[in-house]
C-alpha cells in the first residue's frame, strides 16, 4: 500500500461513485471492483463508506463534499491504522442502541446521538443503515460550528470520558455567541 498517494487514490474512487449514483447505479456493493475494494479494505474503509457520500453529495447539493469525506476518513484510516493496527473490527452497533434525535446532555440535542455514532465511525463499527456526517450530524455539525473531522478527532482523543466531549462543545457554543 501506498501511504503518500491515499488523498489522490481516495479523490478517484470517490468521484467514481459519486458519477455512478447519478448515472442511477444503486447498491454499495455494485460500485467498486476487487482492487478498489482491496484499497478501501487496507485503509480500513467500506464501500458503504463511499456509497453514502455520494448518495448525500447527489441528493444534497455536494453535501458533504469530497473535503469533508477526506477528512473524515483520513482520521478513520489513522484510527484503523495506528490503534486498531490494521484489524478491522469484527463488532457493529446496534442502531437501536443509539439514543433519540432528540435527546439532549446540557440541553444540546443530538449530542448523545452522535458520540457513540462517532466511536462507531472510528472504530469502523457503523452498520451499513447508518452514516457518520449523515444530514442530521451535519446540522448539529453546523449549528456548532464544529468541522466533522475535527469532531471525530476530539472523540478519539476522548474515548472514555464522553464529560470531556460534552465540556469542549459546551466551550465552542458559548465562544459562538
Amino acid at each position: 500500500m501506498k501511504h503518500y498517494d491515499f488523498a489522490a487514490r481516495f479523490r478517484t474512487i470517490y468521484d467514481h461513485a459519486v458519477a455512478l449514483y447519478a448515472k442511477g447505479q444503486r447498491g454499495a456493493d455494485t460500485f467498486f471492483d476487487a482492487d478498489q475494494l482491496a484499497f478501501l479494505s487496507a485503509n480500513g474503509l467500506t464501500a458503504q463508506h463511499l456509497y453514502d457520500y455520494a448518495e448525500d453529495h447527489n441528493n444534497y447539493n455536494g453535501e458533504p463534499g469530497f473535503e469533508h469525506a477526506l477528512a473524515i476518513e483520513s482520521v478513520r484510516r489513522d484510527y484503523f491504522l495506528n490503534a486498531q493496527n490494521g484489524v478491522a473490527s469484527k463488532t457493529v452497533l446496534d442502531e437501536s442502541s443509539l439514543p433519540a434525535k432528540t435527546d439532549a446532555v446540557r440541553g444540546i440535542e443530538w449530542l448523545p446521538r452522535i458520540i457513540p455514532k462517532a466511536k462507531a465511525k472510528l472504530r469502523g463499527e457503523l452498520p451499513a443503515s447508518l452514516m457518520y456526517c449523515c444530514g442530521g450530524d451535519r446540522r448539529f455539525l453546523k449549528a456548532h460550528d464544529i468541522f466533522p473531522a475535527e469532531f471525530l478527532s476530539l472523540v478519539w482523543r476522548n474515548l472514555d470520558n464522553d464529560d470531556a466531549i460534552v465540556d469542549w462543545i459546551e466551550k465552542r457554543t458559548k465562544s459562538q455567541r
